[in-house]
């Protein structure tokens, strides 16, 4: 396949920590998708040296023939740029969440049409410590598993790169809503990849201790699946920094905490140390793995998988702000 290129738009943390180095330095990308430009508007937004900048996306096509786009923006442009790329006929790479309802996801299937790729950036699918507690559940180290717990603590919300005052992740204008669709997305996605569906989802969405936020910064999900049970909780208002899963099967248990996997089950117990798959220097690794699966369905015209994952992720994220309104269980 010919090198696809590529157009990037915003520069915030995410593309320069994560996006750029996948495809300038990730092992063998650069040789499959090249970005030709950047763009962001804002003015003092710096370019990458080598790469063409734009504060237009119009005349960032002055950069040569494009095949795809790169969505680095903000949650609340994500669909408007994700049906602007299709409208011209390329394939788009888009951070997550793409889309926030089921009718965005119609619009995105119409545009999309069966011939171009939409693939939401669920980088965390490709972490080395993911893969191998997945591996372990699908061998049966634990037996049947009947509950899993995510946790994911956090002091505030990720202020970006470069960026002064109020985090645009506690803007609901800009983000749409907070630590559940923030953070939320990547735990709701590595669920549902080991569990399926769920039947019903409860939540409750709150702020606990950030005021000045419009969005929650905390969240409950229970997904509830047959015989089994998904708990996530979410904060923006904790004292650290930490992380943990845990999966609790009927011969043993599977906990990732602090970087350290720990299996005790079938094989014994057993510590494997992914210390360093929680620097943030590993996650252009995993956004490697990404765009060469990207590359792949694009050359096979295949995005029918990535749509499916969008429109899932999205009907649990819709039913837990639901399930948060209503007060009661929903099905997504």
């Amino acid at each position: 396949m010919p090198v696809k290129r590529g157009l990037l738009l915003g520069l915030g943390g995410i593309a320069r920590q994560s996006h750029l180095p996948g495809f300038l330095e990730g092992d063998g990308v650069a040789e499959r998708l090249r970005v030709v430009a950047t763009v962001d508007a804002a003015p003092d937004a710096a370019g990458v040296e080598g790469i063409p900048h734009f504060t237009d996306r119009e005349r960032a096509l002055e950069a040569g023939p494009i095949d795809f786009i790169d969505v680095c923006t903000p949650t609340a442009s994500h669909l408007e740029l994700t049906l602007w790329g299709l409208e011209r006929g390329y394939d788009v790479l888009c951070e997550k969440p793409v889309a926030l309802s089921r009718q965005e996801v119609v619009a995105i299937r119409a545009a999309a049409a069966g011939r171009r790729v939409v693939m939401p950036c669920h980088q965390h699918r490709y972490n080395r410590a993911w893969r191998q507690l997945r591996s372990w559940l699908d061998e049966g180290a634990i037996g049947p598993w009947h509950l899993a717990e995510f946790q994911v603590h956090r002091l505030a919300a990720d202020a970006g790169a470069g960026r002064a005052g109020r985090p645009w992740r506690s803007v609901r204008g800009e983000a749409r809503g907070g630590i559940l669709l923030d953070h939320g997305t990547h735990l709701i996605y590595q669920l549902l990849d080991v569990a399926g569906m769920p039947a019903t989802v409860q939540a409750w969405t709150g702020r606990l201790r950030h005021r000045e936020y419009d969005v929650e910064d905390s969240a409950h999900v229970l997904l509830e699946f047959e015989n089994r049970l998904g708990a996530l909780f979410l904060t923006w208002a904790s004292d650290r920094r930490e992380t943990s899963v845990r999966f609790i099967g009927s011969d043993g248990s599977i906990e990732w905490s602090g970087g350290w996997l720990r299996l005790a089950g079938k094989h014994g117990p057993m510590v494997l140390d992914f210390t360093a798959e929680l620097e943030k220097t590993s996650y252009a690794r995993w956004f490697a793995s990404l765009f060469h699966e990207f590359a792949d369905r694009v050359e096979r015209r295949d995005g029918a998988q990535p749509l499916e994952d969008i429109d899932r992720v999205t009907r649990v994220l819709e039913a837990a702000y639901r399930a948060h309104a209503n007060g009661c269980r929903v099905a997504p």
